[in-house]
């Protein structure tokens, strides 16, 4: 076959992966197409943790219609024996000639074996097909699976000058209604949206997802290092929130957990949040892709202590002046060759408003 049609086929199973954005949560993204000839016999994507596998679904479609054909996946088929059995053996019953797959499992489980398992079985195996986009899909799996960590997507509203509140916290609204609904659209692919009790305290806000459909909402953080998390505060309803503190106080933490709330205490030396053990800790607890949405002090701290991989930045047009919030309360610099060196990833318009997708240049 043709590497264009490779191209297509793939771009298929890339857009199946797609649909489980919002539910796949610890498990990755991924799609399946089996193609016979040149015609699809079966497609499949992975809905949720525990269901099936995208292979076994497009496998279920495609019937006998499998023996023979080619199997193009997002992700290197399983080797292992998780919730479900591994799909390398199932691709090899069904009677699969090929298998294309855009990118090796990073999962040390697999990590190579499911297409070592193929071939050995007789099957022809190929990787690589739209890889960048099949990573670009599960960012989050791969930094948990390889770095213990989250994906961790800094969001930030601001003025043309880089101002994000007014100097008396207030900051709703910088940016227009397009905007503030994309950023639910981010809210929603991750599997958790952290926050600090100062946000909390200015804006009183819930961290739900509402501005999209998605059948299950994100953990929600909060760094609260005193724990003095108001217990009316509405980031509380309806439960599925994490506090992090630093001191604990048995007294009020039974009251925060009376709410449905639950408490990790990770203290540094300053007696505040430890924050790359946070990052550690959602790791552990299936976190795949962090989104924050923080202030400038916290939104500082993080990129301080090298807990963010990209920044997600919308600009309005408009200006706050000198006196305003900033964007990250960083260290002074005195030579800007100690500057923190940013790629642009991505730049589009957002209603009236500019969004960019920036992550580290590397060294």
């Amino acid at each position: 076959m043709s590497g264009a049609a490779d191209n297509d086929f793939m771009a298929r199973a890339l857009q199946l992966a797609e649909r489980g954005l919002y539910t796949t949560t610890p498990n990755p993204r991924v799609g399946c197409v089996i193609v016979r000839g040149s015609a699809v016999v079966g497609e499949g994507w992975h809905e949720r943790a525990g269901g099936p596998h995208a292979e076994v679904v497009a496998l279920q479609a495609a019937g006998e219609r499998a023996r023979g054909a080619t199997a193009y996946v997002t992700l290197e088929p399983c080797h292992h024996q998780g919730r479900t059995p591994p799909c390398d053996e199932a691709l090899i019953a069904a009677g699969v000639a090929r298998v294309v797959a855009a990118m090796l499992d990073p999962d040390p489980r697999t990590a190579g074996q499911g297409l070592a398992r193929l071939a050995q079985a007789g099957v022809n195996v190929e990787t690589g097909v739209m890889e960048n986009d099949a990573r670009a899909l599960n960012r989050g799996f791969t930094s948990r699976v390889t770095r213990g960590r989250p994906w961790t997507r800094l969001k930030i509203a601001a003025s043309l000058d880089g101002k994000t509140a007014l100097l008396n916290g207030k900051s709703q609204w910088i940016t227009g209604e397009a905007a503030r609904n994309d950023g639910h659209h981010w809210r929603a692919r991750a599997c958790a949206v952290l926050t600090g009790i100062g946000t909390v305290r200015d804006d009183d806000p819930q961290l739900t997802v509402r501005a999209v459909t998605t059948p299950r909402q994100p953990l929600r953080v909060v760094i609260d290092s005193r724990l003095e998390l108001p217990l009316t505060a509405r980031i509380l309803e309806g439960g599925g929130v994490l506090i992090a503190c630093a001191v604990m106080d048995e007294a009020k933490a039974a009251k925060l957990k009376g709410q449905g709330a639950d408490i990790v205490v990770l203290p540094n030396a300053a007696g505040k949040v430890e924050l790359p053990a946070l990052m550690q800790e959602l790791g552990r607890r299936g976190i795949n892709e962090l989104h924050v949405e923080a202030g400038h002090k916290l939104n500082g701290s993080l990129i301080n202590e090298h807990c963010v991989d990209e920044l997600l930045l919308y600009l309005a047009p408009g200006l706050l002046g000198e006196r305003a919030r900033g964007m990250a309360d960083l260290p002074e610099l005195t030579d800007l060759a100690g500057r923190r060196e940013l790629r642009i990833d991505e730049v589009r318009m957002v209603g009236g408003d500019i969004r960019i997708r920036a992550g580290w240049k590397a060294g």
